[in-house]
């Protein structure tokens, strides 16, 4: 069975060691970047599963190494887990913004750490999420074809919009901030939007009827798809 791989990039070599030594025992194959530099060359190298990223980074910090594989078509389904000394709520939401899975700040243990990694590895695109077909709450989303539909009827979403809801319902509960949704919705012409992502939001869900209340807002960070469990 192979290994999930986990990239930490962490420049605090004691820290390394710590979290190489408790992973690899956990069942990981581990590699380590000690600045965001090298970390994005092997991200882009290695492919990990999961990134766990520290803020404070020598010659790329963690925000910017964060938005550049979240701009990634290859890497940009990557999860990603920020480590930061910060904890305030502001540092927060930009690291959800700039597209980090889960957050943790230092000091930390190292049991429910590997709890959240793993809870983040079940969430990753993997086998049944990473199909081209979507089924969840009446609507319907074929990848492949470039076909959506709700209730049984097709929708006529723009490229933005498709993209837009394949990115939301892909991974149902987890809050998107706005600048991730542009990276990803803006897909392989790199065009810049024309227009904001509240605005792509506020088309989809005239589009979408009834069931524009799956797409939530989520205060202070973005939007999400809304969960199997609190649908009604």
């Amino acid at each position: 069975m192979t290994k999930p791989k986990l990239l930490i990039i962490e420049d605090e070599r004691s820290l390394q060691e710590v979290l190489t030594y408790s992973l690899e025992k956990e069942g990981f194959a581990v590699s380590v970047a000690s600045d965001g530099q090298d970390g994005l060359r092997r991200v882009a190298a290695e492919l990990p599963d999961i990134v766990i990223l520290d803020l404070m980074l020598p010659l790329i910090d963690g925000l910017e190494v964060c938005r550049q594989i979240r701009s990634s078509p290859r890497t940009q389904a990557t999860r990603i887990l920020m480590l930061t000394a910060r904890s305030e709520e502001v540092d927060e939401i930009v690291g959800f913004n700039m597209g980090a899975d889960d957050y943790v700040t230092k000091p930390f243990k190292i049991k429910p750490l590997v709890h959240r990694i793993k809870a983040l590895l079940r969430r990753s695109p993997s086998g049944e999420q990473s199909r081209d077909t979507i089924e969840c709450h009446g609507i319907t989303i074929d990848r492949s074809n470039h076909v959506a539909s709700a209730d049984g009827k097709e929708l006529v979403l723009t490229p933005t919009e498709f993209r837009l809801l394949w990115t939301l319902a892909h991974a149902p509960g987890r809050p998107f901030g706005r600048n991730e949704l542009m990276d990803r919705c803006r897909g392989e012409d790199a065009n810049a939007l024309e227009r904001t992502i509240d605005v792509h939001v506020r088309s989809l869900r005239q589009k979408l009827g009834k069931l524009d209340v799956l797409i939530e807002t989520v205060r202070g960070i973005g939007y999400r798809f809304r969960n199997e469990t609190n649908a009604g």
